[in-house]
């Protein structure tokens, strides 16, 4: 479906946000309700709800007809640096070591994959990043965040996902709604992470840098 604003796909193909985060993050002043209009204005098809430690909104909002489609996903902390949890059905706990956190993952199903993974001022696990790719723990890099402080920590993501064979993602990492469709990826529909991650792998990333909402801005 051509949206305003944005060039048609071609046939078959959606427009993805793989990285969102609710109120139910707790650090986030987007309701599900707003989140959806906000997609459909951007003309975004899938947004994959990624709240800090929970899956319970994502879980309701999922199934409810809000317009665009929702997939379940959950960014957990862990003391080597946050990872995504992607087609999840239950909440993993935060500040397990990462190898529990990817077991418990990929027990679920999901998919492993590594966010915002150089960028200083958040919690990445840039230290430890190729060590895990090359251990076969992660299925998918996040080559564009909107809200990396410089262009070069996604550029750096991005030269990750190149070392180890590994496709990539683009996400909005929005907390507000006008965060909305900054980054997504163009890229052919799916049905579950094996279809996902084949889809991700012939996308394309489409995405800009945007300033934090001025609430959770550092000084």
């Amino acid at each position: 479906m051509s949206r305003p604003g944005r060039d048609p796909l071609p046939a078959g193909w959606v427009r993805v946000d793989c990285h969102v985060h609710t109120v139910a993050s707790g650090d986030s002043v987007l309701g599900i309700e707003e989140l959806a209009e906000r997609a459909v204005a951007a003309g975004i098809d899938v947004v994959f709800v990624t709240d800090h430690h929970e899956v319970s909104a994502a879980l309701a909002a999922r199934r409810r007809d809000l317009g665009v489609r929702i997939e379940v996903g959950e960014e957990i902390r862990t003391p080597d640096g946050e990872v995504l949890g992607l087609f999840l059905a239950e909440r993993i706990p935060y500040v397990l070591p990462l190898p529990d956190v990817v077991a418990r993952i990929r027990a679920q199903g999901g998919l492993v994959g590594l966010p915002h993974p150089y960028d200083p001022v958040r919690s990445g696990t840039g230290a430890v990043a190729d060590e895990l790719c090359g251990a076969g723990g992660v299925d998918f890099v996040e080559a564009f965040n909107a809200k990396v402080g410089d262009a070069a920590h996604n550029a750096a993501a991005a030269a990750l996902g190149v070392r180890h064979g590994l496709p990539v993602s683009a996400g909005s990492d929005a907390h507000d709604g006008p965060g909305i469709g900054a980054a997504y990826v163009e890229m052919p529909d799916f049905d579950g992470p094996a279809g996902f991650l084949d889809a991700l792998g012939r996308g394309r990333l489409v995405g800009e840098l945007r300033p934090h909402a001025e609430r959770f801005r550092k000084p």
